[in-house]
């Protein structure tokens, strides 16, 4: 079935459902990337990101399979959350307050700059603002800093973050207020220039 590539998720996951294991095979090709650097960007630990990513497409695996698969359309948030839920129920056991260490320099999350022509020096100074940016979200609180990756990093909509993260859309949109105050906070009290104008 070749027109696989081409068919939305909940086709592919309709197909899966009468037993076409090549749809979830395409649904996993994906979607792989951008949820396994989720799940690593919030556990820090590449180890567990893979027991974390494998146990998210388990999961979704015998829910499609059991017939209980009702997300229309929200294929690839429906994996998010579980993988967010698995995070949170890997962390409760630890019994550790918060999702993730403050210590370790994580991914860039607002880098979303597009394919263009750079000077060199445009582009050290670019790569400077998003090292500075990274170091800011970094010190952010946890829910504040999970906002801005999903939001930044995973483009997801913040209907999309509310349904992952279990809270309303204006929460949501809250924390990433805050999570922006914060940062701005941080970067006037570091002399940081976040702009290359």
């Amino acid at each position: 079935m070749n027109n696989l590539a081409n068919a939305t998720d909940e086709t592919l996951v309709a197909l899966y459902a009468k037993g076409v294991n090549e749809a979830f095979d395409t649904l996993l090709y994906r979607h792989k990337d951008r949820l396994y650097t989720y799940i690593l960007y919030t556990v820090r630990n590449a180890e567990l990101a893979e027991d974390i990513f494998q146990e998210t497409f388990a999961k979704a695996i015998v829910t499609i399979q059991q017939g209980r698969y009702s997300e229309n359309g929200k294929f690839a948030a429906w994996l998010t959350r579980i993988a967010h839920n698995l995070v949170i129920d890997y962390f409760r056991q630890e019994k550790q307050e918060s999702l993730v260490s403050c210590d370790e320099e994580g991914r860039c999350l607002l880098n979303d700059i597009r394919l263009s022509e750079r000077t060199v020096e445009a582009a050290m100074v670019e790569d400077q603002i998003l090292s500075d940016v990274r170091r800011l979200v970094d010190f952010l609180p946890a829910e504040q800093r999970e906002v801005v990756y999903m939001r930044y990093y995973q483009d997801l909509s913040f209907k999309e973050i509310a349904e992952v993260t279990g809270v309303s859309i204006n929460t949501s949109l809250g924390r990433m207020r805050y999570a922006i105050l914060n940062m701005r906070r941080l970067a006037e009290k570091y002399d940081m220039v976040l702009t290359s104008d």
